[in-house]
């Protein structure tokens, strides 16, 4: 039966930024699907580790600075060690910076670049080590963006960073295929996250955003766990390089 491919029972995932926003609900739709949880992230992860706890399901949190490279072997190594392998890794964590592009500074694009591609990078490269040594396959998913697809205003190192992702996306499932390694992405659209804290407070810039989205309002974190549940599971076992935007008809307009 067709939902029986949907199921991620016995099923480990690693979720970046799950502590709060887009991450915390990935993390809650994967959890709701049978997978075991890894939370990764540099903030407090309790109210998410327990939300996944009372759903029957394991769940640790390794605390991260994704802006640093050498967080990684901790990563991959505690989750096999503690829940017994990986079989999806969620790559969410990402933050933005936002100011005028003659003006945008180094620490800025460095802060960004870091995180949302680099660590994302690394990360995605020693997961899929454990998947090929496992010899069962597995899922990556990454979070692009809109702007993965267009080029945004103010945030420079937001934009080349979700462009990268969408194409290393790409290439990843070119090359890992051929090991029954899955690897696609998410396409966030406008969302009411922190990240978009200073739109949505901009009267003018929310009323233009809200105009533009076919839906009529902004994303909610929930409405990433069909698509995320879907990417993870058997049931998109003939995806690869995918980016499916969860946009509220943004790009259609």
């Amino acid at each position: 039966m067709i939902l029986e491919k949907f199921k991620l029972d016995g099923k480990i995932a690693i979720v970046t930024g799950g502590a709060r926003g887009l991450g915390q609900a990935m993390a809650m739709g994967l959890a709701e699907a049978g997978a075991d949880i890894c939370l990764v992230d540099i903030l407090d992860m309790n109210e998410s580790k327990q939300l996944i706890e009372k759903l029957g399901r394991k769940c640790i949190a390794v605390s991260a600075d994704l802006s640093k490279k050498d967080c990684v072997d901790g990563i991959v190594n505690t989750t096999v060690e503690k829940l017994g392998g990986i079989d999806i890794l969620i790559n969410n964590a990402g933050i933005i910076r936002r100011a005028p592009f003659v003006e945008f500074s180094e620490k800025d694009w460095d802060d960004v670049m870091n995180i949302n591609i680099r660590t994302l990078f690394f990360l995605s490269q020693a997961v899929t080590k454990v998947f090929i040594k496992q010899g069962r396959g597995g899922k990556i998913i990454n979070t692009a963006s809109m702007l993965s697809f267009q080029g945004g205003i103010l945030v420079p190192s937001y934009t080349a960073s979700k462009s990268a992702v969408a194409g290393l996306t790409r290439l990843m499932a070119n090359e890992l295929a051929k090991n029954n390694i899955n690897v696609n992405a998410i396409a966030p659209g406008y969302m009411a996250t922190d990240n978009t804290g200073p739109l949505r407070q901009d009267a003018a810039r929310s009323k233009a955003i809200l105009e533009r989205i076919p839906a009529g309002r902004w994303g909610e974190s929930d409405d990433l766990k069909g698509a995320v549940v879907f990417l993870a599971s058997e049931a998109a076992s003939y995806l690869y390089g995918s980016i499916i935007p969860v946009d509220g008809g943004w790009l259609t307009r």
